[in-house]
């Protein structure tokens, strides 16, 4: 069955399709598609975004579509700094990878080098019975504003992401089995609606 996974984000794509793919789903993305839409995310936390993604390309192309966003938080910053949805959206600007590590290593350094952040996210299926939700959220780490060398494209926080639980960054853990992500797999697989149209 075709499922749509509302990214460009060649990090999410690479996270999710391939282990939709090899439970039975054929999984496309906007990279697949001939159109892009212009999309105001502009709900109030990661599941209201995801929804407004994947509503709008459910809408288009009636192939049951996924939605996926985060929202960020940071322990010691002023609240007005928080990213919170904007993640990549600073100052009215939709920032590259380089300059989100720019950005937030900049940040991170003026309030003491090391922070503790947690991520919130939000997943939404749109297809024609409705829409499903799926909260979860990541912590126990800190945002740093030594850069690791290696870089994830797509994810560029993950290169200053530090997990004392490993000590090491979240971009040197390509090896460790993530069981939250299981439970991401296992809730699609359970929502979408197996019957081709």
């Amino acid at each position: 069955m075709k499922v749509l996974f509302a990214t460009k984000n060649v990090a999410k794509i690479k996270r999710y399709k391939e282990l939709l793919e090899r439970n039975g789903l054929e999984v496309l993305t906007i990279k697949d598609l001939d159109f892009t839409l212009e999309i105001k995310e502009n709900g109030e936390d990661a599941t209201e975004n995801a929804k407004i993604k994947a509503k709008a390309y459910y809408e288009k192309t009636l192939i049951p579509t996924i939605g996926i966003d985060d929202t960020l938080y940071i322990e010691g910053i002023p609240s007005e700094l928080e990213p919170k949805t904007h993640v990549r959206r600073v100052g009215g600007k939709e920032l590259n990878d380089e300059e989100m590590l720019d950005y937030y290593t900049n940040l991170i350094h003026q309030y003491g080098g090391k922070l503790k952040a947690y991520w919130l996210y939000g997943l939404a299926i749109y297809q024609d019975n409705g829409v499903k939700t799926y909260n979860y959220s990541k912590g126990d780490f800190y945002l740093v504003d030594k850069i690791c060398s290696k870089i994830n494209p797509g994810y560029p926080l993950d290169s200053i992401t530090y997990l004392p639980k490993y000590n090491k960054y979240l971009v040197e853990l390509d090896e460790i089995h993530d069981e939250t992500l299981d439970d991401v797999i296992d809730f699609i697989l359970k929502s979408i609606d197996k019957v081709d149209k």
